[in-house]
């Protein structure tokens, strides 16, 4: 009887005492809970307070852009303004109507700037000479243009009435002083609406200060900063006038920008990590924010510094303390480990000598009694494996049996019908022979120079069913001849070779058997001069094991697959190969398996 096991000796003991230890180090848990947590948290907030401030910075922007697009197609639709601009004449025909829509012209452009803070100015310009516009509009600045060779009047003429939107640039038109007022520009063509020609231009110049003031009320940190850029990376807005109207200098942050949907995204500025945000506007623009990243996580910086400097002390701790537990308590354990490793290695003679009165002294005597049991259930399972295959070779063989006697009695049944009794005795004792070799062996194994034999008499059974002559020739060495295989592994490839290819040829025919044995492997060739097989033969466009699979051959090669199968090794198998006219070949390789290399 087993002895009783002492709680002081109980390894579950010891683990609670070690488990006992650690934890009175919460500390350490608690630091790495708390650094996760308080830095997920703030990072996120952070970046939600980030994309929320951008959502803002872009509404602001775009409802100022939406203004300067109804202000132009305000003015793009006014009949009267395309009768001012469009009518050359009028003013010599009818000098007080002309006037008189002039002044309403002049009228709507000032009124638009009155009523909207976020338009500077408005012009509608015709030519070099004739304009005209809102506020201080000064006809002589005009004049220092040729207008329609102007970047923004060519591609007004492009978008043919669509809108051009331009970066932050001096009003040039302004009569108040040059380049002192800060616009965005809008522009377009205005057509005439009977002819859909192009009669002039028309410029919305929106407040470009109150937009910059916009841009610098937003903060990303303390030094993150706003700009506006167009689908084409090129900087259109920006609080530092240099950069407007330049692509974007950071190529990876160009790439975020314009090469995906992104709202968030992560870059290196030189070797300062950046943080960045980015919404789209009205017009297609997008409003990007930019912020180092050690500005969103600054204020846990030392925070996080003091939670790794008591985590790694109290690892440190821990670890020696735990090391010394360890020693002493896994000890055991190693050397158990040790033996099932070379168990797994297949070493089934190894056995434990753990001397201990706690559960692994239990466990290396159930392992020792495992080993035992193992080797007692292996040699069972060998032994009803190979009782498995033997009943498995047997169950195809009798498969093939009444599939070969059905001919061979067709073949008498007609031989008799027609009255040709000599032949059909001459049948009947070469079955007869063949029934006697086979009730001769009582395995279900053979040599190959028995098979051969067999196959020699079944020959003359063929020969009397289709009146051919049919000539076997075999080379065979002596190590192959003696080499032992299922029963009936070569017949069906010779029946194949009679039925499929030398009796559609309506000649004699021959068969040439070649089997030869090379360091521990048997290979045999069975070739005939039949007239081979067509091409798109499912035979030739698959192995014989992907044919058997899909039921594409007869019962005969199935035999020879699962024969090889059930008992060669890896690498055994059979293969045909044939062309029209040139006959067919088989070759099937053995491998012995391992099991089987002594019998």
């Amino acid at each position: 009887m087993q002895k009783t096991i002492k709680w002081n000796n109980s390894f579950a003991v010891r683990m609670i005492l070690a488990f006992v230890i650690v934890i009175l180090i919460p500390a350490l848990f608690t630091s790495a809970s708390f650094y996760v947590v308080s830095n997920n948290t703030v990072k996120n907030n952070v970046r939600e307070s980030s994309v929320q401030i951008a959502k803002q910075a872009a509404d602001s922007l775009s409802f100022i852009l939406s203004a300067g697009s109804d202000v132009s197609d305000l003015i793009y639709s006014d009949l009267r303004i395309q009768k001012v601009v469009s009518d050359e004449g009028l003013a010599k025909a009818n000098l007080k109507e002309w006037r008189e829509n002039e002044d309403y012209l002049k009228g709507v452009l000032n009124n638009i700037v009155y009523s909207s803070s976020s338009v500077n100015m408005l012009y509608v310009l015709k030519d070099t000479e004739n304009g005209w516009g809102s506020g201080t509009f000064s006809k002589v600045k005009l004049a220092r243009y040729k207008l329609d060779t102007l970047d923004w009047a060519r591609e007004a003429r492009r978008m043919d009435g669509g809108l051009v939107w331009l970066g932050l640039t001096a009003d040039r038109f302004s009569g108040g002083g040059d380049d002192t007022e800060l616009v965005l520009p809008i522009a377009r063509v205005l057509k005439d609406f009977d002819t859909m020609e192009n009669i002039g231009y028309i410029l919305v110049n929106l407040n470009g200060r109150k937009i910059i003031e916009k841009i610098r009320q937003m903060k990303l940190g303390e030094s993150g900063r706003f700009f506006v850029v167009n689908e084409d990376g090129r900087i259109m807005i920006d609080a530092e006038p240099s950069l407007i109207n330049t692509i974007v200098p950071n190529k990876e942050l160009r790439g975020h920008i314009t090469g995906n949907d992104f709202v968030e995204f992560e870059f290196k500025q030189g070797d300062v990590p950046y943080y960045g945000v980015k919404q789209r506007l009205s017009n297609g623009w997008l409003i990007v924010g930019i912020v180092p990243v050690h500005e969103i996580t600054n204020k846990l910086d030392a925070l996080h510094h003091n939670i790794v400097m008591s985590f790694a002390a109290f690892t440190l701790v821990g670890i020696l303390i735990g090391l010394v537990l360890a020693n002493r308590v896994t000890r055991p354990i190693k050397q158990l480990t040790q033996q099932m490793r070379l168990v797994q290695q297949g070493d089934l003679t190894v056995r434990t000598n753990v001397h201990s009165n706690d559960e692994l002294g239990l466990m290396s005597i159930q392992f020792n009694r495992m080993i035992v049991e193992i080797n007692r259930l292996m040699d069972q399972v060998k032994l009803e494996q190979q009782q498995k295959q033997d009943a498995e070779l047997r169950a195809v063989t009798h498969r093939i049996n009444p599939h070969f006697l059905f001919n061979t009695l067709s073949t008498l049944r007609w031989l008799i019908k027609y009255d040709q009794s000599v032949k059909a005795y001459d049948g009947i004792s070469a079955l007869i022979r063949l029934l006697e070799a086979n009730m001769g062996k009582k395995s279900n194994f053979i040599t190959v120079e028995e098979e051969l034999e067999i196959i020699e008499k079944y020959l003359a059974i063929l020969e009397l069913r289709y009146s051919k002559k049919f000539v076997m020739q075999v080379e065979l060495d002596a190590n192959a001849a003696q080499f032992v295989i299922p029963r009936m592994l070569i017949q069906p490839l010779v029946e194949n070779s009679i039925f499929h290819g030398i009796v559609p040829k309506g000649t004699d025919g021959e068969i040439h058997i070649h089997a030869k044995s090379s360091g521990g492997t048997v290979f045999i060739t069975v070739r005939d001069n039949g007239i081979g097989m067509q091409p798109g033969n499912q035979l030739l466009e698959r192995t014989l094991e992907e044919a058997v699979s899909s039921g594409n051959t007869g019962i005969g090669l199935r035999h020879v697959h699962e024969s090889i199968r059930l008992y060669y090794g890896r690498g055994s198998e059979a293969s045909i190969c044939s062309r029209p006219d040139e006959g067919t070949t088989a070759t099937i390789v053995l491998y012995l398996k391992p099991e089987r290399t002594g019998e």
